[in-house]
């Protein structure tokens, strides 16, 4: 009798499993692969806004890179690549074929795909950057068909020469001026269709695939790779060709910083400033307000221009995850009226940067921010500074050193100067790309210093 009432629920329980599975999988049939067009480097569009012949731009034999996670920021050191040739991209022939009005119709297409107006094409162009693609790049392409810019998703193949705007998004395809938008599907769902003589490219690696956002601020240079020496970095002025470029040793070594109680936007940030690449390991982006547990390779290893170092978030640490009521923008003006709650943690804003370290310590204890918020912990000892005030009365046990009262009045006032710090040199400064790229020295934005010195105050 036992016998089968063990059988009856171990037949019950399988049968829940198999409608659980069969659910899942019907789910996932009903949200199917994204189909996208792949082009390859040098072969001619079927549906061009320029004629191809006329050598409007110049695709290079180029190497599909590797990449840690699909999705990159425009600024993203060593995203694009460059050349000797300052020639890769005709922006000016593009201009006098877009405002030529026996190409209205075109140029009126052309801007409406990219947002503007025809009036604005001149200045639109005068703002983008040629560069060559060194991964395989994901965009909304354009075909010109009876009058209109048909948008369709494409893969473009490294080696494609583009036009990228000021923050570093793919904006026209050099070689016969398509208008490229973002690609806004599921880079983690999609299905490359190879055909129309674009043969799936050799060295094709999905796994390779990115697709670009916009950089978090306009740039003011654009650091590439030279595809022909791996060695040469190219700096590129933005709105240039080419005839401005300075160059820089791709080899020469930054010191990765110190990113642990950082959000996952700020360390972006400062390993773009030092010339790093930012990867991660999860199958989506995570929030820029992610706090940072843990990177690889950690803090202090010397890795060469556009490395990638991968850095790991808490799960549930993002801005909107509710760890932290403010923002890291907002922790900034919160430090200095921090002293006032029961929590300690605020004044924790003297490491390194403004607040971004600081919510994480000021939440319950959380594995994540330890790091950075250990020195948090030294004002717990003079949470007590209530009773300070009561010395003069001797009644009072309840003060810990109600002996002196000089003391505790003394040991009450290092900690509200500890809250002073917060003041410290704000954000972000210069464009991400250039400061790594132009000079040797690290850029002081890391702000990694800072935060052992801070340390010494729990004594």
């Amino acid at each position: 009798m036992t016998f089968r009432a063990f059988m009856q629920r171990l037949a019950t329980k399988t049968a829940c499993l198999l409608v659980l599975v069969l659910a899942v999988s019907g789910c996932d049939r009903a949200t199917p692969l994204l189909a996208v067009k792949a082009v390859a480097a040098g072969v001619p569009s079927l549906a061009p806004f320029f004629d191809e012949g006329s050598d409007l731009g110049r695709d290079q034999p180029v190497t599909s890179q590797p990449v840690r996670g699909s999705l990159q920021q425009g600024d993203t050191p060593g995203l694009y690549g460059g050349s000797k040739q300052p020639t890769i991209c005709d922006v000016d022939k593009l201009e006098k074929f877009l405002t030529d009005p026996m190409n209205d119709q075109k140029a009126q297409a052309w801007a409406r795909a990219l947002g503007i107006t025809t009036a604005e094409i001149p200045e639109y162009l005068d703002r983008l950057t040629p560069v060559l693609l060194r991964h395989d790049t994901l965009v909304q392409n354009h075909d010109y068909k009876k009058g209109k810019a048909v948008p369709y998703d494409s893969l473009l193949q490294a080696g494609i020469a583009i036009l990228v705007d000021r923050q570093g998004q793919p904006a026209a395809k050099c070689s016969c001026g398509n208008p490229l938008r973002p690609f806004a599907g599921d880079t983690n769902r999609i299905s490359v269709e190879f055909g129309d003589g674009n043969k799936e490219w050799k060295g094709y690696d999905r796994s390779s695939v990115v697709a670009v956002r916009p950089a978090s601020r306009p740039l003011e240079k654009i650091a590439l790779v030279d595809v022909a020496d791996p060695d040469r970095g190219i700096s590129r002025p933005v709105g240039t060709t080419g005839a401005k470029d300075d160059t820089f040793d791709t080899r020469r070594t930054q010191a990765v910083p110190r990113l642990t109680g950082k959000t996952f936007g700020e360390a972006r940030q400062a390993l773009a400033d030092k010339g790093l690449a930012t990867g991660y390991d999860t199958g989506s982006a995570p929030a820029d307000g992610a706090r940072v547990t843990a990177t690889d390779p950690p803090a202090g290893a010397e890795l060469r221009f556009g490395q990638y170092v991968t850095v790991s978030v808490a799960e549930g640490s993002s801005s909107e995850g509710g760890l932290t009521s403010p923002p890291p923008s907002a922790s900034p003006p919160s430090a200095p009226s921090a002293s006032g709650p029961s929590k300690p943690g605020p004044s924790t804003s003297g490491p390194s940067k403004p607040g971004p370290s600081t919510p994480g310590p000021s939440t319950p204890g959380t594995s994540p921010p330890p790091t950075s918020a250990s020195v948090g912990t030294p004002p717990g000892p003079s949470t007590s500074p209530s009773p300070s005030p009561s010395p003069p009365t001797s009644p009072p046990p309840s003060s810990p050193t109600s002996v002196t009262s000089a003391p505790p009045a003394v040991t009450s006032s290092p900690p509200l100067t500890t809250s002073a710090p917060p003041p410290s040199p704000p954000p972000v400064t210069t464009s991400a790309p250039p400061p790594a790229t132009t000079t040797g020295a690290p850029p002081p934005s890391s702000g990694s210093a800072p935060e052992e010195p801070t340390a010494s105050v729990a004594t």
